[in-house]
């Protein structure tokens, strides 16, 4: 049988060391000897003894953050020892590497995967109120792997400058930064008129660090206390 389709870049790619790896741009390998933190649905393939273990809210304060949030990101523990491959939607996955003394602030819709050994929190936005509909982000720090997606390929911002980013298209940032949300679109006899410039809201970030835009929105998250409000960034992580 031939075919480009059993080509060696298509091939499964095999490594002697345990952990998560890229098999191609959209799909990650995770060659599991022990346990990993999965995204809920995105296992796409797996071989050997492996276990998958849907999360309940676990301790009251995560469940009542998570509330806060809207939808969340529901996850999954994978256990077991064999090959786990996952996969959202056809997206770009990107893995990063965190040290100890790291911190990353990762827009909840974009987490895939990640070692068991990263904390992580869910935060608020800084000057992003309930009231302006209240912007979450997930934090994480530690020493592990994390992979993150995205729609298209990104552009990694250096912030240098004050920075304005869409919130639906904002990936992830340093946890160092200073965050804000920003009134892009001025309010005026046009906007009372119903012209929109579809870009009412922007985050703000200052400091020194950086910023993965993708290029791409993805739809607002509408939760509770949120209904009708613009610029939901996704963020609670179940434990």
């Amino acid at each position: 049988m031939r075919s480009e389709l059993f080509s060696a870049e298509n091939l499964e790619k095999e490594s002697p060391q345990a952990g998560m790896r890229l098999q191609n741009s959209k799909m990650l390998k995770i060659e599991l000897n022990g346990e990993a933190m999965a995204r809920v649905g995105s296992m796409v393939a797996y071989q050997g003894n492996v276990q998958f273990q849907a999360l309940g809210s676990g301790g009251l304060g995560k469940f009542l953050k998570q509330k806060l949030t809207g939808e969340g990101v529901p996850l999954m523990r994978v256990t077991g020892q064999g090959d786990v491959f996952l996969a959202e939607l056809a997206k770009d996955v990107h893995v990063i590497d965190l040290e100890p003394g790291d911190a990353l602030s990762i827009n909840g819709s974009s987490v895939l995967a990640f070692d068991s050994t990263l904390q992580y929190d869910i935060k608020m936005v800084g000057g992003a109120g309930m009231a302006s509909s209240g912007l979450f982000n997930c934090v994480f720090s530690g020493y592990g792997r994390i992979a993150v997606t995205t729609k298209g390929t990104p552009v990694v911002l250096n912030v240098d400058a004050p920075t304005y980013v869409d919130p639906q298209a904002a990936v992830c940032w340093s946890a160092n930064l200073q965050t804000g949300y920003h009134r892009a679109e001025q309010l005026g006899l046009g906007t009372l008129l119903g012209r929109r410039t579809g870009e009412a809201y922007t985050m703000s970030f200052a400091g020194h660090g950086f910023v993965v835009v993708q290029p791409s929105e993805e739809p607002p998250v509408m939760g509770s206390g949120q209904q009708q409000q613009e610029g939901g960034l996704l963020g609670g992580l179940l434990s």
